[in-house]
């Protein structure tokens, strides 16, 4: 009796083994299409951003028909041109951060630098429209 007691307890040792192999290969592969993809997303989508903050220095121009006889707002135009210049960066930044950790965490993650991209752009037609509003009779 007490031998088949000892049998029993190293039947359920072996079987508690068996289950700590199974949850360490619970680990997620590597995906290597959606790498790829977003490394080359997250390349463009910086590109977008440099470009966007580029010409937001060309909101300057803007304020071409202030002063002959237009009062414009120029506390408006340069919180315009402030947010068309860092507004895009600080999107792609953000973007950027939330790909890495969603890549390390090895889920798909293609979709956030697209999304990244349309926030930059959103960003700096907002920042835009906001420079333009501050010359009274100028349309975007």
């Amino acid at each position: 009796m007490l031998h088949r007691s000892l049998q029993l307890r190293a039947c359920r040792c072996q079987n508690s083994a068996m289950t700590r192999p199974e949850t360490a290969a619970t680990t997620r592969p590597v995906i290597v299409w959606d790498l790829v993809l977003t490394i080359v997303l997250l390349v463009i989508m910086i590109g977008v951003a440099l470009l966007a903050s580029f010409l937001s220095f060309f909101l300057a121009f803007a304020g071409d028909p202030c002063g002959s006889g237009i009062t414009c707002d120029y506390d408006r135009m340069g919180a315009g041109m402030l947010i068309a210049m860092i507004g895009p960066i600080a999107a792609a930044l953000l973007a950027l951060i939330a790909a890495v950790i969603v890549l390390v965490r090895t889920r798909i993650a293609f979709w956030i630098p697209l999304v990244g991209v349309v926030l930059a752009v959103g960003v700096f037609v907002g920042g835009a429209a906001l420079t333009i509003s501050g010359v009274p009779g100028a349309t975007f």
